[in-house]
Order: structure tokens, then C-alpha cells, then sequence
């Protein structure tokens, strides 16, 4: 065979192994796994993750519990089906008590996503607490995780802890914050959370929003959508960029 023409097959050959792969990896989230509509593998029993993050939460776990502290996990994975539950009752809730369409959608967004646009979609974030301590009534409650409050020594734990094995806290109590109010329960597994947030950046909002018809929808105008992005989607935990 002529030395050229076999460079040539070779080169074709390469480029047929390393293109699926390639592709694999320009492909690795979907526009559906970044909304909560993909039926991606999840691990876990009471809580599902994906296995990088659910694997890294088995360890924090374990670590957790050599200290004295029983990681229980409060929520995790929510499809866009559970996220627009929660959204529509709250939006019946705060509407049939009085307020106005947009006045209850702000009053949601103070600690609840517009579906399609939860973290929890991505199979990389926990909302957490301690199971040995006494549990409250309002679990997930910021005075809980301060000052005596039943969780504040767990929060120290994580606080010393949770970065090792790639868990930050998202919404954090930094004072010039914009968005979703501070969630000291709440964390995400940066190695995947990171490239996720990224694609997901990529994605018309706007678009997706108008074509979802969720209640209250028609009140989503530009400037509210610009907002909600900037201060409820972006305004996070900067080691999450």
C-alpha cells in the first residue's frame, strides 16, 4: 500500500473512533436534562443523584457520621412535573389568601423555582439537614442552622467539611445577594453542577417559558425574566461558576 494512501485510511479510521466520542462529549447534558424532563440514571434510595455526585455523597456521608452527624436528606432530584406541583399549589395558595399574580409569583421565587429552571433538575443538588439532632417543625428554616439552633453544629461540620468532597452551598448569606433568599441546607456537587450551569446558559429562557403555560405565565414579561435570570439563576455561591 502507498504510504499516503495509507496515512489517509488511517487519518479516516481515527476520525470514525474518536468522533462518537467526541460527539458524546459535546452532547454529555441535554436541553431535557437541564429542564427535568430527561430520564437520566439516578442514584439513591430515599434521594436519587447522579453517580458522580451520589458516589461523592456516600463519602461526605460516612465522614459525616464519624463526627456525629446523620446526613438527612430533605430533597434532591425533582423532575419538571414535581417542580410545577409546587409551583401551582403555592401560586393557588398565596393568590385564594389575596394577593395579587404577581405578588404571589415574587413571593414564591423567594425560595422556589420556576419550573424548568430548579437546580434540583440536575441530579447534583441536596437540601440537607442533621437526622441526630431534634428536628423542628419548620425543617428548613435559616434560624435552624444559627447561633443554638438544632442543625448550627452540622452547619460548622460542612462549613470545615463539604468542599473537600466537591459539595458547595448555593445561596449563600453573602449581603449584597440578589435572588432566592439564604439556604444554609442547601448544596450542589460542583465538578458537574459547574459544566451544567454553562449549558444551561445557553438555553432561550424566554422561550421555554412562554411555550410552558404554567400558571401565572402571562406575567412573565421581559424585564421579569431578565431578573429572574440575573439575580435568581446567576446570583449564586461565585465557587459554583
Amino acid at each position: 500500500m502507498i504510504r499516503r494512501n495509507f496515512i489517509e485510511i488511517s487519518t479516516l479510521g481515527l476520525l470514525g473512533i474518536l468522533t462518537p466520542s467526541f460527539s458524546i462529549l459535546q452532547s454529555k447534558f441535554s436541553k431535557n436534562d437541564l429542564i427535568g424532563k430527561s430520564n437520566t440514571p439516578l442514584f439513591g434510595d430515599s434521594y436519587k443523584l447522579r453517580k458522580e455526585a451520589y458516589e461523592a455523597f456516600l463519602k461526605m456521608k460516612v465522614a459525616a457520621s464519624k463526627s456525629g452527624f446523620k446526613i438527612k436528606v430533605v430533597s434532591s432530584y425533582r423532575s419538571y412535573a414535581h417542580q410545577n406541583r409546587i409551583w401551582e399549589r403555592k401560586y393557588k395558595k398565596f393568590t385564594t389568601e389575596g394577593l395579587s399574580p404577581i405578588e404571589a409569583i415574587n413571593k414564591i421565587i423567594e425560595y422556589s423555582t420556576i419550573p424548568g429552571t430548579s437546580r434540583h433538575h440536575w441530579g447534583t443538588d441536596l437540601d440537607i439537614v442533621d437526622g441526630n439532632a431534634v428536628q423542628p417543625k419548620g425543617l428548613l428554616l435559616a434560624k435552624n442552622f444559627e447561633e443554638n439552633g438544632p442543625f448550627c453544629k452540622f452547619k460548622e461540620w460542612m462549613d470545615a467539611n463539604a468542599n473537600t468532597f466537591g459539595f458547595f452551598l448555593v445561596y449563600t448569606d453573602k449581603e449584597d445577594r440578589k435572588g432566592f433568599k439564604y439556604e444554609p441546607w442547601h448544596y450542589s456537587y460542583a465538578p458537574l453542577s459547574i459544566p451544567m450551569l454553562k449549558e444551561y446558559r445557553k438555553i432561550n429562557i424566554t422561550e421555554e417559558l412562554d411555550k410552558a403555560k404554567l400558571l401565572g405565565n402571562n406575567y412573565f414579561t421581559e424585564k421579569f425574566i431578565d431578573q429572574y435570570i440575573k439575580n435568581n439563576i446567576l446570583d449564586i455561591n461565585p465557587e459554583l461558576f
